[in-house]
């Protein structure tokens, strides 16, 4: 199923189980396959235009009213163009949201530069006290969805639209913020979102030429499985991240911290350095940026000498 089916599903049948849940969308219900919605929700349901910032502060309001909202927009509008209303009017107010960024990076694909966002991960960790999420399969979406509703506060939720890998079986859990997805012993890759597929799909390649890659999904990135990813790191010794994002701000900046201040190991971090966003297709862009599986590979090859 597509992503957002799934975001759709999820939050609709949250919503139907508790009237204190509101949607809100900022013109783009289409696009996230809640248009059906309104007529399930009724005013519960609400199209604020193309007006994030606006949306970012009546889902406060809701919040103060104690209702809970599920705020969805392209990840480039929900955080760096809300960021003040985010940090402010929600999370400085100790207020309930869950916030999801669809399009997330090159999966933005033909709606380009201006809508690519490789910076929302690292606006949002400093939100104090937010939760991050980055995530990879339709499982995963629908139990994090369901967590973040559950604990409340400030949750940042980061997805592509479309159909994703199928990497989880139905009822596997996600509590403590990674998953080991392919034991290991010569490098651990930790990865998140799109990037987990590709990284499983290297790491298979790998194994072949007798390259033992360990693979970790961090899907939280705010906060970091300190435990797993230590453990992991002490075993293998070396270590790799690989995000649809920035390296500054986001996936690697987090493990570089962590393990700097806990357990010092070698990290090469793959990601975007220093670019825009740019047109063109899925393949290509995860090319282009080094988060396809092949330049994943060649990464870890070069790594490793």
């Amino acid at each position: 199923m597509e992503m957002r089916k799934v975001y759709a599903e999820t939050i609709k049948q949250i919503a139907l189980q508790d009237e204190r849940v509101f949607v809100l969308e900022a013109d783009l219900s289409s696009a996230i396959a809640t248009s059906g919605l309104k007529e399930v929700l009724g005013e519960r349901y609400v199209n604020l235009g193309i007006m994030e910032a606006n949306m970012m502060g009546v889902s406060a309001g809701i919040s103060v009213s104690g209702g809970i909202c599920f705020v969805h927009t392209f990840g480039q509008f929900a955080t760096r163009r809300a960021f003040d209303q985010i940090f402010v009017s929600l999370a400085y107010a100790q207020q309930n949201v869950v916030i999801v960024g669809s399009d997330s990076g090159v999966t933005a694909e033909h709606n380009g530069g201006t809508h690519m966002t490789f910076e929302d991960t690292g606006l949002m960790r400093l939100v104090p006290h937010a939760k991050v999420y980055d995530v990879s399969d339709e499982v995963q979406l629908k139990y994090i969805l369901e967590k973040a509703y559950r604990e409340g506060g400030v949750n940042y939720i980061r997805m592509m639209r479309k159909e994703a890998v199928k990497l989880y079986s139905e009822g596997t859990r996600f509590d403590s913020g990674a998953t080991l997805v392919k034991e290991g012993k010569d490098l651990t890759l930790l990865a998140n979102g799109i990037c987990v597929s590709e990284s499983l799909a290297a790491a298979e390649q790998l194994e072949k030429e007798g390259v033992s890659v360990e693979v970790i999904d961090c899907y939280s990135v705010k906060p970091l499985d300190a435990e797993t990813i230590l453990t992991s790191a002490r075993k293998t010794g070396r270590v790799m991240t690989c995000e649809n994002h920035n390296v500054i701000g986001g996936l690697g900046s987090a493990v570089c911290e962590l393990l700097s201040e806990k357990q010092p190991t070698p990290v090469m971090r793959l990601g975007v350095h220093e670019h825009f966003g740019q047109v063109g297709k899925l393949a290509y862009l995860k090319d282009y940026y080094g988060i396809s599986a092949d330049k994943i590979v060649t990464s870890i090859r070069e790594y490793l000498k």
